[in-house]
């Protein structure tokens, strides 16, 4: 009898335990799916504004882009920044630099080092 008794409350300290973990479990899941539900809204509309920017840039353009994107691991631009390209993250050379500030606004320039196209932003200063 005293076995039994022993063996029933093993019984529901255990039971208590899943019941706990289960919980926990079912917490963590919620989460993880709302969570899901946060990233697939925020890429649609990453989704949507890229379309959107996309249609506004040359098809030439675009193509090289989408091209460097690919062989570059998805980073296809880099901005130019205090004279480092941040794709690569080498400080480009004076002649190089001097280049960048004799091209024209509109030019597409290219890093030398890692081939990604340079976006020069009024923070450049180039």
């Amino acid at each position: 009898m005293e076995r039994r008794e022993s063996a029933q409350e093993r019984v529901t300290e255990l039971t208590g335990r899943v019941e706990a973990v289960q919980a926990k479990v079912d917490d963590a899941t919620a989460r993880r799916d709302a969570a899901e539900a946060e990233l697939d809204a925020e890429a649609a509309t990453v989704t949507k504004e890229r379309e959107l920017v996309a249609g506004s840039v040359p098809a030439d353009l675009l193509k090289l882009y989408e091209k460097l994107r690919e062989q570059q691991g998805g980073v296809g631009a880099a901005r130019l920044y205090q004279r480092k390209c941040e794709g690569c993250h080498i400080e480009l050379n004076i002649t190089e630099l001097n280049e960048v500030r004799a091209a024209a606004k509109d030019t597409v320039l290219r890093c030398e080092n890692c081939r990604r196209i340079l976006v020069r932003t009024a923070e450049s200063g180039l």
